[in-house]
């Protein structure tokens, strides 16, 4: 008799720690987690609860002094903490796209937008300047900035900050990357702006078969977004699993505290 193949995930964190020399504790500590092909996995707790180191340890960008002191990254069963920085490099942006809250601290403001993208397409993919340039206009048109070709040509002062964030994810999906981290990418967004680059997300999910790392406090969100969802607080994961059992079926006591702040989260 013989067992079904169990496929491995796409990313596994296991028992990962970080910590900064002067903090009396780990800012991540022993967090553990994984990620499947297509599917999206949520982040979810207060301002400093560790969901955006997390997602910065994912790519070993923690800024110094801090380091991982514990733990493994294993992506497509490569353990990341194994590699060179220039395999990091070519990974990052390449098979992990990331959206940040604010655009405007990722985008440099004396460079047109449409050459900041070209510029990923063409370091990721070795591409000519001009095929670059062509993929870059696609890739606005891709995520809705009406008439790309002139947009390309935009300073980040010049556009609202919807539309710069479109042009962020524009960038994070040029190399149609296997996983994207979306670090609570439309919390400095209003409503209905905020409402089109969900949609948008999750269409770009479905055509491309990303998987998400979804990182917010936003627990209607994370309803809406997210098959799984891991509940931090103080740098460790308290409670996980699938978003509707898990919301329904609390077992910590903080879970149930994040819940009853938003009473309609369920709700139609």
């Amino acid at each position: 008799m013989t067992s079904a193949k169990q496929e491995t995930p796409l990313l596994s964190v296991d028992r990962l720690s970080v910590r900064f020399p002067k903090a009396d504790a780990p800012v991540i500590d022993r967090v553990s987690f994984s990620i499947d092909q297509g599917s999206t996995l949520a982040l979810v707790g207060e301002s400093g609860a560790g969901k955006s180191m997390t997602g910065l340890a994912v790519q070993r960008l923690i800024p110094d002094p801090g380091r991982i002191t514990e733990g493994r990254i294993t992506w497509k069963g490569i353990d990341l903490l194994t590699l060179p920085e220039s395999r990091m490099r070519k990974i990052r942006g390449g098979e992990i796209g990331t959206v940040w809250q604010e655009p405007s601290s990722v985008m440099n403001p004396a460079i047109k937008v449409g050459r900041q993208i070209a510029e990923v397409v063409k370091v990721h993919t070795g591409v000519s300047a001009r095929e670059a340039r062509r993929k870059a206009v696609e890739l606005l048109d891709h995520v809705r900035i009406p008439d790309g070709a002139n947009r390309y040509h935009a300073y980040p002062g010049e556009l609202s900050g919807g539309m710069l964030q479109r042009v962020v994810i524009a960038a994070a999906i040029a190399c149609r990357p296997d996983l994207l981290i979306a670090d609570e990418a439309t919390t400095a967004l209003d409503a209905s702006v905020q409402r089109q680059v969900l949609e948008l997300i999750s269409e770009l999910q479905s055509e491309i078969g990303m998987a998400i790392l979804f990182v917010t406090h936003n627990l209607a969100l994370v309803a809406e977004m997210a098959d799984q969802v891991a509940v931090m607080r103080r740098g460790r994961i308290v409670e996980s699993g699938a978003v509707l059992d898990l919301f329904e079926n609390p077992t910590g006591g903080y879970t149930r505290e994040l819940l009853e702040a938003s009473p309609n989260l369920l709700a139609g």
